[in-house]
């Protein structure tokens, strides 16, 4: 259960997770072993599950970045969706209700590094029956962390 404690070095953290603990506790008027202790209790909970840089995907090539649907046969869901998922192009793979059984988000170098993790990533999966692939033409928002 979550406290106004944690909303602010959670709120702190989003901000810039390299911050010191000295400085969030200096931000949020509380001391630096109280901030240490709670996101100590917050990683342990698995609450707080890792720390990682937000990079610009461009520059490192990858360009291109593709939401593609597909359905899945045979009742082979979540084999299909694991397999997917290890392809270093897969950043994430969501299990979604709709026309669609799995929704992928990958980044790619170009059309061509697409079209290949399509053909033969995808499509070589012998569960997989239909795909749709949206390529995305501008990010408005895109974060990685939750509203609270």
């Amino acid at each position: 259960m979550k406290d106004e404690l944690e909303v602010k070095i959670i709120r702190a953290l989003n901000e810039n997770a390299r911050k010191s603990f000295r400085v969030i506790a200096k931000e949020i008027g509380t001391s630096v072993q109280a901030v240490i202790q709670r996101v100590k209790k917050l990683e342990e909970a698995g609450a707080i599950k890792g720390y990682i840089p937000v990079l610009d995907n461009e520059y490192f090539g990858f360009g291109l970045t593709a939401v593609i649907g597909f359905r899945i046969t045979h009742g082979k869901l979540i084999e299909t969706q694991e397999s997917i998922a290890k392809d270093p192009h897969v950043v994430t793979v969501f299990d979604v209700t709709g026309e669609w059984d799995s929704i992928a988000i990958g980044h790619f170098k170009d059309r061509e590094d697409l079209n290949e993790f399509i053909k033969k990533v995808l499509h070589s999966q012998k569960n997989v029956d239909r795909t749709v692939t949206h390529i995305v033409l501008n990010v408005v928002k895109n974060e990685h962390r939750i509203v609270i």
